[in-house]
C-alpha cells in the first residue's frame, strides 16, 4: 500500500522534475521512448500555466506534483513518484500503484508483487524500467512459472524517482499491454544534484516477532558546470515473514458416484485436497544502482543507467495434506469411498460426511529461491534546432534458480490411512471441522512416501534498441515523429525432479528420531473459528536428504517427465511506428492532441521435448504474427479549469511464455498435469476512453472516466483427460484461444489538500479512487461454460487516504479495498475458485527532528485482516490467509 506520508513528500521530486522536463522541452527535447513520455510530452502538452500552488507539506507537494502531470499529459496517464532521493513512499513499489485509480495489486503473504489495471491481471501489463522492456524473474517456489508479470519485490523502491501508469497508449509507446503500460523511472544525477542520504529501517512482522534491517545509501554528484553527474545506491533488506493457511484445494463433482466409492447421485460437490499449513519466508535482497549522466551542451545528452538485485527467499512450508478424493494407489490400495449414510447435503454441496481411507501426509516443503536481476540501459540523445533524435539501447538478465540441488524444493513426506469426518457448514470464513480417529502428532502411525527434490532453473534475457527521430512544425500537425525498435527475448526453463520410492508401509521410525519434529507452532490461525488440526507432525528435512539424495540418485539419467516438463521460448519482435501531434483552436478551446500507428512482427519459435512411450524427441514449433496497431489520442482545455480526453487505440499481449511452451508437467501428488499449446495467437484488444476533469482549486482534482475494451482471442484454460505412461490418465490443464470479451467500467478520483483551512489545520487533505469494471464474456473451462467473468477482475475497488503534512509533522491513514474475483476457471467436474473480498488498513508518522534528520513509523495491514477465497459458491471453503502485521521503524539522513 502507498506510504502517503512518502508519497506526498514526492511532490518535491516530482515538481523538480517537470520543470526540468519542461526546461528540457523549451530548449528543444523531445521523448524518444515511453521513459520519457509521461514527463516530457505531459509538459509539451499545453502553454497553459497553472495557477499558483502554495503548499507547505512535501506529501501535499507530491499530490500537486501528480495533479499537474496529469493535467498536462497528452494521453491519460496517473503518476506516483517521491519527493526526494530515496524517498519513496512504501517499502514496495506495487503497493504505492495501488492507490492509482483503477489498479489493484495481489499481496501473497502480505507483500505487493504483481499489478492489475483496470480488472485485467498482471499478465496484461507491460513493465519498463526508464522506458525500456526488461527481463522477468519466474515463480520457482514451487513449480509455477508465468513468464509476462512483473515481479516488483525485485526493485528497491529507494532508487525509484516516478511510475506512471499510462492508460491511453500513443504509437511510439512499446506493446504489450491490454491493461497499462507501467514505466519505472529510477533516479538520475542531474535530477538530483549533490546529494546523500542513508536510509536506516528495521521491518517487524508480529507473526515471527523478529525485526529485521533494511539500509539504503544513496549519493549524487554533479560537476561546477552542471554537465556531469553520477548517482550511486546501495542496499540491503530483510525481512522475516510467516503466513498461516488452510488450503482447500478445490470442489469436485461426482467423486463418490461408482459404485465402489459410495455410488451418490450424480451432480454432488465434496472437497478435494486440504492443507493446514505454515509459510515462512526468511528474504534478503542486495541491490545496487549507477546511473551517469553527460549534458555537454543543451542539444547533447548522453544516459547510463544500471541496476542490479539480488533476492534470496529462503521457503520453508509445515503441512499436513489430506486427502478425501484419494485414489487407488501404491500406498493406498482402496481409495477413498464415502459412507452413504453419513451424507449431509446442501443442494449440490456435499456439507457433511464420512470417508473411509483418506491419505493423510505429514509435508515439509523447503526450498532456497534465489532471483538475480541485471539491467544496463545506454540513451543518447541530440536536439539541433527543431530536430530530436535518440538511440537507445538495454541489455537485462534475469535468473531465478536454487543456488544447490539439495534446496530446490524439498518435499519431505509421511502418511497414514484413516477415516475421515468433516463439517464444512460454516462456510469459507471458518476452519472446517476435520477429525480422524488417528493421532496425527504420534510418529507411529505414520509411514514413509515418496521424496521428491525439484530444482528449478528459468533464465531470460532480454535485449532492447531503438532509434527516433522527430521534427517540430508549426501549424495544425505540431510534430511528426517516427522510430523503429528491435526486440529479443529468449526464455530458457529447466526442471527436473528426482523421485525415491520407499516400499509401501515402510515406518518413519526407520529414519530415526531425528526426521520429525512436531509443529514448531502453538498458534495456528489462533484468531480464525474451526477445528482443523492444528497441531500435527512433520517432518525434518535435512533427516530426509541424508536419507534419500544419496549420490546415486543425484546423479541418476534425466527422466522421460524431466525432459517434457523443460523448455525454451524465442521471441524476435521488430516494429516502427509514426506518430504526428496536433493542435488546434475551436472558438475558445484549445485542441491537441495525436494520432499514430504501429506495426509489430513477432517471430517466435517454442521448443521442448514431446514423449512417446519411451522416446523422446526434441520438438520446435515457429509461429509469426503481423500486427498493426493504430491510436488516437485528444484533449480539449474546455475552460481554465475543465480538460476533456478521447482516446482510441489497438492493443495487444503476448500469451504468456509458459503457455505457448511444448512442455507437460505432471503432478506428484495428485493425477494432474499442466501443459502448454504453441498454437496461441496473442490476446488482441480495441479499446476506447473519455474523461472529464475538474482542477477546482490549487491541489484539488475531480476526475471520472470511462472506458471499453473489446477483446479477441481471449485465451482460456481448458482440460482434457491423456495417458502419461507410468502414470495412467490425467487431466491435463492447458489453454486455448477461447472467444471474445468485453471489458468496461467506470473509475472517479478526488484529492485536495485543505489549504483554505485556518493554521495549523491547513495541512489536512485527503485522496480517493473508485473504480467499477464489468465484463460480457462467455467461454468455457472444459464443459463448464465461464459468463461475464474473467480471472483477476474484481468489479469493485476503492482506496481513501487520510493524512495530514505541516511543517516537521507528517501523518496519513489509508484503506484501499477490492471485490471479489475469480482465481480460476475449474474444469468439467472442478468448481471455479474465487479470492472474497479484501482490504488493508495502513498508516504512516513521521517527524523532521532536524533538516537533516527524519523518523519515520510505518504500519501495514493494521486491522490485521485475513485474505480468504471459496469456491463457486461461498459454502465451498476454499483458503484462509493470515499474515498479521508489518512495522517498519527508522530513521532517514540526508546530507
Amino acid at each position: 500500500m502507498v506510504s502517503y506520508v512518502g508519497l506526498l513528500r514526492a511532490s518535491a521530486a516530482l515538481v523538480t522534475i517537470a520543470a526540468l522536463t519542461a526546461t528540457a522541452h523549451a530548449q528543444g527535447g523531445t521523448p524518444a521512448g515511453p521513459a520519457t513520455q509521461a514527463s516530457d510530452s505531459a509538459a509539451a502538452a499545453t502553454d497553459q500555466p497553472g495557477e499558483d500552488i502554495v503548499v507547505n507539506g512535501t506529501y501535499a507537494r507530491s499530490i500537486d506534483a501528480a495533479v499537474e502531470t496529469k493535467r498536462r499529459a497528452a494521453y491519460g496517464v496517473d503518476s506516483i513518484s517521491s519527493t526526494d532521493i530515496g524517498k519513496f513512499p512504501t517499502q514496495n513499489v506495487a503497493e504505492a500503484l495501488q492507490l492509482i485509480p483503477g489498479v489493484a495489486i495481489t499481496r501473497p503473504r502480505g507483500e505487493g508483487l504483481y499489478v492489475s489495471v483496470r480488472g485485467l491481471g498482471p499478465q496484461f501489463q507491460n513493465t519498463l524500467m526508464n522506458g525500456r522492456t526488461i527481463a522477468l524473474n519466474d515463480l520457482i517456489e514451487n513449480g509455477g512459472a508465468n513468464g509476462r508479470q512483473f515481479r516488483f519485490e525485485m526493485l528497491p523502491a529507494e532508487f525509484t524517482s516516478r511510475i506512471d501508469v499510462v492508460k491511453t497508449p500513443t504509437a511510439d509507446m512499446s506493446e504489450g499491454a491490454l491493461g497499462g503500460n507501467i514505466d519505472v523511472t529510477t533516479f538520475r544525477a542531474l535530477e538530483v544534484g549533490n546529494k546523500t542520504t542513508l536510509n536506516l529501517r528495521g521491518t517487524y512482522t508480529t507473526q515471527t516477532d523478529k525485526v529485521r534491517p533494511n539500509a539504503t545509501l544513496l549519493t549524487s554528484a554533479v560537476t561546477d558546470d552542471g554537465t556531469f553527474g553520477l548517482l550511486a545506491g546501495a542496499q540491503y533488506w530483510a525481512k522475516s515473514v510467516r503466513n498461516d493457511r488452510f488450503m482447500g484445494f478445490g470442489w469436485i463433482a461426482d467423486r463418490y458416484a461408482t459404485t465402489a466409492a459410495g455410488g451418490l447421485p450424480k451432480g454432488l460437490y465434496s472437497p478435494t485436497r486440504t492443507r493446514p499449513t505454515v509459510e515462512t519466508e526468511d528474504r534478503e535482497r542486495v541491490s545496487g544502482m549507477i546511473s551517469a549522466q553527460w549534458h555537454p551542451t543543451a542539444e547533447l545528452e548522453t544516459t547510463l543507467d544500471v541496476v542490479a538485485t539480488r533476492l534470496d527467499v529462503a521457503y520453508d512450508e509445515f503441512g499436513l495434506d489430506i486427502y478425501p478424493d484419494d485414489g487407488k494407489g501404491t500406498y493406498n490400495p482402496l481409495g477413498s469411498s464415502i459412507v452413504p449414510g453419513s451424507v449431509v447435503a446442501d443442494g449440490d454441496t456435499i456439507t457433511k460426511a464420512t470417508i473411509n481411507d483418506v491419505r493423510f501426509m505429514a509435508s515439509r516443503e523447503y526450498s532456497l529461491n534465489r532471483h538475480d536481476l541485471l539491467t544496463v540501459g545506454l540513451k543518447q540523445r541530440w536536439n539541433p534546432d527543431r530536430w530530436h533524435l535518440s538511440a537507445d539501447v538495454n541489455w537485462s538478465a534475469a535468473h531465478s534458480y536454487h543456488p544447490d540441488y539439495r534446496e530446490g524444493t524439498v518435499r519431505s513426506r509421511a502418511i497414514f490411512i484413516a477415516p475421515l469426518s468433516y463439517d464444512a457448514t460454516g462456510g469459507y470464513e471458518v476452519l472446517p471441522t476435520l477429525t480422524t480417529p488417528v493421532d496425527a502428532t504420534d510418529p507411529a502411525n505414520y509411514s514413509l512416501y515418496t521424496f521428491n527434490i525439484a530444482p528449478k532453473d528459468s533464465k531470460d534475457w532480454d535485449l532492447y534498441t531503438r532509434a527516433d527521430v522527430a521534427r517540430d512544425l508549426d501549424g495544425f500537425v505540431s510534430k511528426l515523429t517516427a522510430g523503429g525498435e528491435y526486440h529479443r527475448r529468449r526464455r530458457d526453463y529447466f526442471r527436473r525432479d528426482f523421485l525415491v520410492n520407499p516400499p509401501a508401509g515402510t515406518p518413519l521410525s526407520v529414519l530415526g528420531t531425528g526426521a520429525y519434529e512436531q509443529l514448531p507452532f502453538d498458534d495456528f490461525l489462533k484468531g480464525v473459528p474451526g477445528n482443523a488440526p492444528r497441531t500435527f507432525l512433520v517432518p525434518v528435512t535435512s533427516a530426509y536428504l541424508d536419507a534419500f539424495f544419496t549420490p546415486a540418485v543425484e546423479n541418476s539419467a534425466l527422466t522421460l517427465a524431466d525432459r517434457r516438463s523443460s523448455f525454451s521460448v524465442t521471441e524476435r519482435i521488430a516494429g516502427g511506428y509514426v506518430r504526428a501531434d496536433y493542435q488546434f483552436p475551436v472558438g475558445a478551446v484549445a485542441v491537441s492532441g495525436n494520432v499514430g500507428v504501429r506495426y509489430i512482427h513477432t517471430d517466435q519459435v517454442a521448443s521442448g521435448t514431446l514423449t512417446a512411450g519411451s522416446v523422446a524427441t526434441p520438438a520446435s514449433f515457429p509461429k509469426t504474427f503481423n500486427n498493426w496497431l493504430p491510436s488516437f489520442n485528444l484533449r480539449a482545455d474546455l475552460t481554465t479549469k475543465l480538460v476533456g480526453r478521447l482516446a482510441a487505440s489497438r492493443v495487444l499481449t503476448r500469451p504468456n511464455v509458459t503457455d505457448v511452451a511444448p512442455r507437460i508437467t505432471v503432478s506428484t501428488d495428485a493425477a494432474t498435469a499442466s501443459g502448454g499449446n504453441p498454437q496461441l495467437v496473442p490476446f488482441l484488444a480495441t479499446q476506447f476512453d473519455g474523461s472529464l476533469e475538474w482542477y477546482f482549486a490549487p491541489s484539488g482534482l475531480l476526475s471520472g472516466a470511462v472506458f471499453y475494451k473489446a477483446l479477441d482471442n481471449y485465451i482460456t484454460q481448458n482440460n482434457v483427460q491423456i495417458e502419461i505412461p507410468g502414470r495412467g490418465n490425467v487431466n491435463l490443464s492447458t489453454q486455448i484461444n477461447g472467444g471474445d470479451a468485453k471489458v468496461y467500467g467506470a473509475e472517479f478520483a478526488y484529492s485536495q489538500v485543505f489549504t483554505f483551512l485556518p493554521k495549523p489545520l491547513d495541512g489536512l487533505g485527503v485522496q480517493a479512487s473508485y473504480t467499477h469494471t464489468s465484463v460480457q464474456a462467455d467461454y468455457k473451462a472444459g464443459d463448464r461454460e465461464i459468463r461475464d467473468q474473467l480471472i483477476g477482475l474484481s468489479k469493485n475497488s476503492f482506496n481513501l487516504v487520510g493524512f495530514y503534512d505541516m511543517g516537521p509533522v507528517s501523518t496519513r491513514l489509508s484503506y484501499v479495498w477490492r471485490d471479489r474475483y475469480l482465481n480460476g476457471t475449474g474444469s468439467t467436474v472442478q468448481a471455479p475458485s474465487y479470492v472474497a473480498p479484501f482490504g488493508s488498513l495502513d498508516g504512516n508518522f513521521s517527524i523532521k527532528v532536524t533538516p537533516q534528520l527524519t523518523l519515520s513509523l510505518e504500519g501495514i495491514n493494521l486491522a490485521g485482516a485475513r485474505q480468504n477465497t471459496y469456491n463457486d459458491k461461498e459454502l465451498r471453503f476454499g483458503e484462509v490467509n493470515y499474515y498479521g502485521r508489518t512495522i517498519l521503524f527508522g530513521a532517514r539522513a540526508e546530507f
